[in-house]
């Protein structure tokens, strides 16, 4: 059974992904345990100030510990120079890309769990009709399951989305209204990011989770 250590593994990302592996090891932010892994699953903590940095001293503490294999969770469309912490996730990519590891990128579109459609009414701070590939979080589990336990992998770089839709057809389907909101000026990453969505959305295509799954 192959040991798989989750860099960030309590967020609802790591949960997601770890769900779906027969022998995780949840890591926090630090303090990294890796003995007896024989492959890691590397996220980033959320909106992490310096991204590169963090996913520098992660793949040396593989390189350390003998860790061979690392799938690495970027974001679609990364470089993206408008949205900061998305250009972050570029450079990390290019680092695992020459860090000497077999390694896998996935760039995983917005997860539809962060949408409430559980009604009346789905509010977001940009446009609801812009398009969108949404990745549902059990759908990554099973993608990062299957590109870390299966042979076929090394050395690729998946867009991953489980459908393409607006918020406001997502809303419609759920019987719910889409209200456009304010941006709640919380982070400027977000500000940018909301700012960009308004303008071109995340447009991600479904065709290579659906194969991966298959």
């Amino acid at each position: 059974m192959t040991r798989v250590a989750v860099f960030a593994g309590r967020g609802k990302t790591g949960r997601a992904v770890g769900a779906h592996l027969p022998d995780a090891r949840l890591l926090g932010r630090d303090g990294w345990d890796l003995t007896g892994c024989a492959a890691a699953y590397l996220i980033a903590p959320n909106l992490h100030p310096d991204e590169p940095a963090y996913v520098a001293d992660a793949l040396a503490a593989m390189h350390a510990a003998g860790v061979p294999r690392v799938v690495y969770h970027s974001v679609a469309s990364p470089y993206a120079p408008a949205m900061p912490h998305h250009v972050g996730k570029a450079v990390s990519e290019d680092l695992v890309r020459r860090s000497g590891l077999a390694w896998t990128i996935l760039q995983p579109g917005a997860y539809l769990q962060n949408l409430d459609l559980g009604g009346p009414t789905v509010r977001v701070p940009y446009d609801v009709d812009a398009p969108f590939g949404f990745l549902d979080l059990a759908d990554l589990g099973r993608a990062a399951a299957r590109v870390l336990l299966e042979d076929g992998h090394v050395g690729a770089t998946y867009e991953l989305a489980s459908r393409r839709a607006t918020v406001r057809e997502l809303a419609e389907e759920a019987g719910i209204v889409a209200e456009r909101v304010p941006d709640p000026g919380t982070h400027p990453w977000l500000t940018a990011m909301f700012a960009y969505y308004d303008r071109h959305g995340l447009p991600v295509g479904t065709r290579t989770l659906r194969a991966l799954l298959a």
